[in-house]
């Protein structure tokens, strides 16, 4: 990425991308998958909820949830309303998010790629790439902190 050209795969939805994710939304309602879970929020246009797989990572009592496509429509939902709900298992939480800078983001980039291995192309940093390397590229992937709301 030295030449400012991103090599990365590009995120395309579509039919293709909402049949993946509706067979993935059933193994996630299962529990069968690890750290993901369904993240819904409320269209900014339509104001109807949107559910999509997520995976989460942690570090002890934090987490943050990552997009590996971009700014897609659930990061601008999530960013006009503030938060998002995720359910695993028959269990809803409902958090307030804060979209963290990029110094913060690229430990959280770099944790994510290890965890969430299929999205690893759409990332120009290698899993085993330092830390520097994430915090460049996560202007591409915004990275919102989940604050539980209580």
């Amino acid at each position: 990425m030295t030449d400012g050209k991103s090599s990365a795969r590009q995120f395309h939805g579509g039919r293709g991308r909402r049949a993946v994710d509706a067979v993935m939304s059933v193994f996630v309602r299962a529990g069968v998958v690890p750290d993901t879970y369904l993240l819904t929020t409320t269209g900014r246009k339509s104001g109807r909820p949107l559910t999509h797989p997520a995976t989460i990572v942690r570090d002890g009592q934090r987490q943050w949830l990552v997009s590996p496509y971009g700014v897609v429509s659930w990061v601008r939902n999530a960013r006009v309303s503030g938060r998002v709900t995720l359910t695993r298992r028959g269990t809803r939480v409902d958090y307030a998010i804060r979209e963290v800078p990029a110094d913060e983001a690229g430990p959280v980039l770099k944790r994510y790629v290890v965890v969430a291995s299929a999205t690893r192309p759409y990332f120009d940093a290698d899993k085993d790439a330092p830390v520097a390397d994430f915090v460049a590229e996560a202007p591409r992937h915004p990275v919102f902190e989940l604050l539980p709301i209580r």
